[in-house]
């Protein structure tokens, strides 16, 4: 396990989230992930590359869990420590997962504002963590990450969108995590029910650092937009109808989306795609 920055990283900041992204240990790669975000907060990476990305392919994960399509997953019933555990592993998934996105990002978008890497750095940090609590619940009821089956779609999403950061803002961010601000109250609501306070705490606390997260691809993807001469509103939902087919779902987290960055106009929107009532005429 790396000791000091420059075990993990080396001088450049994409060299150092290519690192962080090809390590396939968990436990490894959060620990990667703090000391590069410690190294860039006292100026030891250099947001500078002579080399273009490469290839989006598959990024470090370990052997377990395996990914199977979505449909396979059980239902969770959380009556059971059995059923907490799986849902608690599936997020903890998600998770993992979004650590690798915050990585990609920094690694795959070059050209960017120094903000902007610094930004997903704080991003992969915060999922680590968030991986991290999740672990511990999950070990707390004799389970671990890889026990049970998962699903890749937040990854196929970042192929999706590999080739355009403004994409990849409006989708993963907006889209997939912002999903996730709109059904954690109510498995916050089951998981009280009953009776896993400590997994409440938990979620509480990733509830209200993806509202940052979401917001962070929101500023991005309106800067881009502007940089580009793009009306965020109309490019948001032609990219929702190209990408997603205009499917999305309710109900929406209305206050949490707000926090994050939507505005009234996208909020309507997204209400109608959801009833089906949308056209872009």
């Amino acid at each position: 396990m790396p000791t000091s920055v420059n075990d993990a990283a080396g001088e450049y900041l994409f060299a150092c989230a290519r690192q962080c992204l090809d390590c396939a240990e968990p436990v490894l790669k959060c620990r990667m992930t703090g000391l590069a975000a410690a190294a860039l907060k006292s100026g030891q990476l250099t947001v500078v590359s002579d080399t273009d990305p490469e290839p989006i392919g598959v990024p470090g994960r370990p052997r377990l869990p395996r990914l199977v399509p979505p449909r396979d997953l059980p239902r969770r019933r959380l009556g059971s420590t059995l059923g907490r555990a799986t849902l608690l592993h599936a997020l903890a998934h998600i998770e993992f997962n979004a650590i690798n996105l915050a990585w990609d990002a920094v690694y795959r978008f070059r050209g960017m504002p120094d903000a902007f890497y610094g930004d997903w750095v704080s991003v992969a940090v915060e999922e680590a963590y968030h991986f991290h609590l999740l672990c511990e619940r999950l070990e707390a009821l004799g389970f671990g990450y890889g026990d049970f089956d998962a699903h890749d779609g937040l990854w196929e999403m970042a192929v999706k969108t590999a080739h355009d950061p403004l994409v990849r803002m409006a989708l993963v961010p907006r889209v997939l995590e912002a999903r996730g601000l709109d059904v954690t109250p109510g498995i916050m609501q089951r998981l009280q029910q009953a009776g896993d306070s400590s997994a409440v705490e938990v979620l509480e606390i990733i509830l209200h650092d993806e509202i940052g997260h979401v917001e962070i691809g929101t500023r991005w993807f309106r800067h881009l937009c502007a940089q580009r001469g793009l009306e965020p509103e109309a490019t948001f939902a032609g990219l929702l109808q190209r990408y997603m087919k205009g499917q999305v779902k309710q109900p929406f987290h209305y206050q949490a989306r707000q926090q994050a960055g939507f505005n009234d106009i996208e909020m309507e929107m997204l209400e109608k795609l959801a009833s089906g009532r949308y056209s872009s005429s």
